[in-house]
């Protein structure tokens, strides 16, 4: 692999037969939640990034799922919920230590179910807007400010 510029940018390019590796952002989806309380549901991250703070359910959308369907898995693997998709709140793009760059889907979603943290979450529950834990990305607070209005 050689770096060229190409299209204005530096990028790797395969000597032999000419493709070119382009760097592309990773899809993920947040599940936005509240209870009849205006509560927020947040689950305390159990992995990196961000491992110990809390954040919106969310997590990568696999190569055989829509965001949607995405966005419905993370929610039942990180708190044992149910949901069902009310609306899109935004696409967010944010920088990753680990990634470089990622896209996140907010989702407005209603729940069913009994709240348990799951296999990636130490902790799960609902929150005040007013007296919320660190979030662990800026992402997620905008989706939470968003999906608030």
């Amino acid at each position: 692999m050689l770096d060229k510029s190409i299209e204005g940018r530096k990028r790797q390019v395969c000597s032999a037969c000419g493709w070119i590796h382009y760097e592309n952002p990773l899809p993920c989806s947040a599940a936005f939640v509240q209870n009849e309380r205006g509560e927020i549901l947040l689950v305390q991250r159990g992995v990196e990034p961000g491992k110990g703070k809390w954040g919106l359910p969310s997590g990568f959308i696999e190569i055989d799922e829509t965001p949607q369907q995405g966005c419905l898995r993370e929610l039942k693997e990180e708190t044992g919920l149910e949901g069902n998709i009310s609306e899109l709140i935004g696409v967010y793009s944010q920088e990753s230590s680990l990634y470089k760059r990622v896209i996140i889907i907010g989702f407005r979603m209603e729940v069913r179910g009994n709240l348990k943290p799951g296999s990636d979450s130490l902790d799960a529950g609902y929150f005040p807007p007013d007296s919320l834990p660190e979030i662990a990305f800026r992402s997620h607070r905008e989706i939470i400010k968003d999906g608030q209005r």
